[in-house]
């Protein structure tokens, strides 16, 4: 079997399967005066237009996906996630960036605040979310400057923080996220597409919940600045708003029931699990025994690539055992919690981790043919230009004829750099989709078994 050449379909097939333009023909369809949401109807003569916001990686591609929906309908938009800044009629493009706010990012929040307070019960706001929109809309609470909410965001990121803390922090700084820009809107009525970035699709969590309820507190955002030990370097200013929230002096962030959600309603219509399935169908064609091991893993990359290899030793001594071939998945997103000097993202660390477990295990694995490839959907791995990597029984056999240390590139979070070197990182480009990471894993007999 020509393992390189499998992973590269099954990467194709998982990006296809959420595109937006896919899950947009598949979730939403126009007849007349009514649009389609599955099977909800929205008679669009109720309104005196439709309003959009489109915020995310996916920005662009999910409103360019539903503009020929809604054109003749539709009045006014912010959309981010562009290539550069443009004005079309009373459409407005932002180049916001990711993961940390820029000055875009203030322009784009505000826009859509404004956008949002200006709405009355004849109006129609359709939200098209997806992950990277924490960042892509950024409004900071009174108080607060842009260049606090990058430093908080990047304190988080390199102390390893998940994507729910770090968005509970930036929930309580913002004056849009945990469903305050619902709030802002109403009484409009609001319909959020949302293509999933996050685990088990919470709508809390994707792009810090801007039309959705929110469950977390001011306290729980101090806890989490603590426990990652960066408290004390954060700014006075982000110090101060949370301590101020957490004696009930600022308003808390929108909670379940309140009269701001009755008239919003949202759909998942793209996730990880989405990916996972197609690439099993297409496994399947190869001849290939899938099986789906989880589309929620979480945690340190490290610790996941220990977990993960101690399952495909499962399937080794199938390979062996019984001479089969199999295709395991997986998906979620990992964190990474920076100590080096190195670069990396949390897919290049994961499967850095995974070869280092391998070789401990060198003879359990020396007879079999393997792959493992993880990739990032938004194409985007950490701060690099890199989707992601990828690595075989072939290149590992080589690597240890050559002598590499692959630990010491793990020590110094240089996993980039490691694949680099061996000729096996993933380039995708941007994307215009993100649920996530998948993760695939080839077992089958040696070709030439010893």
């Amino acid at each position: 079997m020509d393992f390189q050449e499998i992973a590269k379909k099954a990467a194709q097939i998982a990006l296809s399967s959420v595109s937006p333009a896919r899950l947009i023909a598949e979730s939403v369809r126009r007849e007349g005066q009514y649009l389609w949401f599955g099977g909800d109807k929205i008679d669009l003569d109720e309104y005196e237009g439709i309003n959009l916001i489109s915020l995310g990686k996916a920005g662009r591609t999910l409103y360019e996906s539903l503009y020929p929906l809604v054109e003749d309908r539709l009045i006014s938009g912010v959309i981010t996630g562009v290539d550069k800044f443009e004005v079309k009629g009373k459409l407005m493009f932002y180049p916001a960036s990711h993961p940390l706010p820029d000055a875009w990012s203030l322009e784009a929040g505000s826009k859509a605040y404004q956008l949002a307070l200006s709405l009355s019960e004849k109006d129609l706001l359709l939200v098209l979310i997806s992950g990277g929109g924490s960042s892509h809309l950024c409004l900071p609470d009174d108080g607060l400057q842009l260049e606090d909410k990058r430093k908080v965001t990047e304190l988080l990121l390199r102390a390893g923080a998940d994507i729910k803390e770090l968005n509970i922090v930036r929930k309580h700084l913002s004056k849009i996220k945990g469903g305050r820009l619902a709030k802002a809107a109403w009484p409009a009525r609001i319909i959020n597409l949302v293509i999933s970035d996050v685990l088990d699709n919470d709508l809390e969590n994707i792009a810090s919940g801007p039309t959705w309820w929110d469950s977390s507190t001011y306290s729980q955002a101090l806890k989490i600045l603590k426990k990652a030990g960066i408290f004390s370097f954060c700014p006075e200013s982000v110090k101060n708003v949370l301590f101020e929230g957490s004696q009930g002096w600022r308003e808390e962030t929108v909670k379940k029931g309140d009269k701001a959600l009755e008239k919003v309603s949202s759909f998942i219509i793209g996730d990880n699990l989405k990916a996972l399935y197609a690439m099993k169908e297409e496994m399947r064609r190869f001849g290939l025994e899938t099986v789906i091991l989880t589309s929620n893993d979480s945690g340190q990359a490290r610790e996941a690539a220990q977990r993960y290899i101690q399952q495909l030793m499962k399937f080794v001594r199938k390979v062996k055992e019984e001479k089969r071939a199999f295709c395991l998945l997986g998906g979620g997103e990992l964190v990474v919690k920076v100590k080096g000097q190195g670069k990396g993202g949390r897919n290049t660390e994961f499967v850095l981790a995974c070869l280092i477990e391998i070789l401990k295990e060198w003879e359990n694995f020396s007879d079999c043919q393997w792959l493992i490839m993880s990739l990032a959907t938004d194409g985007v791995d950490g701060p690099t230009d890199s989707a992601g990597a990828w690595i075989s029984s072939e290149i590992a056999e080589l690597i240890r004829k050559k002598k590499l240390k692959p630990e010491e590139f793990l020590k110094n979070n240089d996993s980039y750099s490691f694949f680099k070197e061996v000729g096996s990182l993933l380039f995708t480009g941007p994307t215009g989709t993100n649920v996530m990471d998948v993760r695939l894993f080839l077992l089958a007999p040696a070709r030439n078994p010893k």
